[in-house]
């Protein structure tokens, strides 16, 4: 019996808060990058209202200091959407990961879990399905606390920035990447589950030299797939 024929997919209101505590310590490191956006942000010339709106309805780091860079009356708002896409075609690969498990709910849940999808969420989840335990709850729980603290990061940033100007400077864009290889770490261990990974790391960095801005994310994830179809993992019968 395989992961999806499970019940793995439930979750309660218990799940989903065992889930926010979990990913408490690394949503206090998200409330330096929010208040780094909300600084640059004021720096671009938005107002207030529409920081607050931008994290609260985005919640995409990444993609919101793109659109900054691109900000002002004589960029197309289809480059704006076009930029934000290809930095977040990432929740593509990562929604199909997760259905599975999100078929089995219906379609306004579903939707409403994968509105807070993030890195650090879906890669816990992930890690506690391959463990044929629920994470749903810790999908969904862990994703809201993430994104209350990318709010609060950016409201901070935005009415008393000034504190930390520059995080890279302090090692913090290291934190999630950080977070994530100990996830990998941690993980299950064997010869297929190198190769993919030796696979998805070659692709990234080939992409990160000599392709566009932020595609080397989408093209390790679809080498690592790739690998991995190629190499069918091993069930065993139940």
């Amino acid at each position: 019996m395989t992961g999806a024929d499970t019940n793995l997919h439930e979750f309660n209101r218990q799940m989903v808060w065992a889930g926010f505590k979990q990913l408490i310590p690394i949503s206090v490191f998200v409330v330096v990058f929010g208040a780094a956006f909300g600084l640059a942000a004021v720096q671009a010339g938005l107002e207030d209202s529409v920081i607050m709106a931008m994290s609260t309805l985005v919640f995409a780091g990444t993609s919101q200091f793109a659109v900054l860079e691109l900000w002002g009356g004589h960029v197309p708002l289809f480059t704006l959407v076009i930029t934000v896409f290809a930095i977040n075609a990432r929740h593509l690969l990562m929604g199909a990961t997760l259905y599975p498990w999100l078929r089995n709910l219906p379609p306004a849940k579903r939707y409403g879990v994968m509105l807070v999808a993030s890195d650090a969420n879906w890669a816990m989840s992930m890690q506690a399905f391959g463990r044929g335990q629920p994470g749903i709850g810790l999908l969904l729980g862990g994703g809201l606390a993430l994104w209350l603290f990318w709010i609060l990061g950016t409201w901070l940033g935005a009415y008393f920035g000034g504190a930390i100007h520059d995080p890279k400077s302090l090692g913090l864009d290291m934190v999630m990447g950080c977070f994530l290889l100990t996830l990998v770490v941690g993980g299950e261990k064997n010869l297929r589950l190198l190769i993919v990974w030796i696979a998805a790391a070659c692709a990234s960095l080939l992409a990160y030299w000599y392709l566009p801005e932020n595609s080397h994310v989408v093209v390790g994830a679809l080498a690592g797939g790739v690998a991995g179809a190629f190499w069918p993992e091993k069930r065993s019968e139940h």
